[in-house]
């Protein structure tokens, strides 16, 4: 567990079969989280959470492909904690078990979002708002944390690379505005957990990122 600021506790870990960086930030204070992309084994989220000795408020997703959103609807059966999906990702959400054929998984079936994204909103948690950043996805969502200087990016932007943008609903130029735009206009020294991967910061990104320069 890593802390930010005096009050925010935060730990990323990989999950589920392709390895996506699921996040749970916790206020102290309140006792309450966020669990961020929880794209597989449900059991050891929530024995993170435990361990940190919170309580789920929210499920946050930054996009609709299956390996950000495999245990969804176990942690929020096991913790009645709502889901947060952009609307322009639902398509992909509800086509879940269409991704797990494609991948050879066993199909999983999600209720819908409990409640939509919007962009900017406060997440009425941890201090977090919601940043829209499409191109990967259409619906793709940044979190961003301004006391803690954590941005959680899903797979908008990586360490010296940014998100696919071939899949269905990907677009080149809303990525590239996406980071320009609204990523790379956030503190040099914010710490970037991206989707999968290592960590990096915005003003590294900025310098040396080969696909998108500031």
């Amino acid at each position: 567990m890593t802390s930010e600021g005096a009050r925010l506790v935060r730990k990323s870990f990989p999950v589920g079969p392709l390895q996506c960086n699921c996040t749970i930030v916790g206020d102290l204070l309140t006792g309450r989280a966020l669990v961020v992309d929880p794209g597989g084994d449900p059991e050891r989220i929530l024995a993170e959470v435990a361990r940190m000795g919170l309580a789920v408020a929210a499920i946050l997703h930054t996009h609709a492909h299956l390996d950000h959103i495999l245990a969804a609807g176990h942690i929020r059966a096991a913790t009645g904690a709502p889901a947060y999906l952009h609307r322009d990702d639902l398509f992909l959400w509800r086509s879940l078990d269409q991704q797990c054929a494609m991948f050879g998984l066993p199909p999983v079936r999600l209720p819908d979002p409990d409640q939509f994204l919007v962009d900017e909103a406060d997440l009425g948690c941890c201090g977090g708002v919601v940043l829209h950043t499409p191109g990967h996805t259409p619906g793709s969502a940044s979190f961003w944390f301004e006391e803690a200087k954590l941005l959680l990016a899903g797979d908008t932007l990586f360490k010296r690379s940014i998100g696919r943008t071939d899949l269905p609903g990907g677009s080149f130029e809303q990525i590239v505005h996406s980071i320009r735009d609204r990523l790379y206009t956030l503190d040099d020294d914010a710490v970037v957990v991206p989707g999968h991967g290592p960590e990096t910061t915005i003003g590294e990104e900025k310098m040396a990122n080969l696909f998108v320069r500031a």
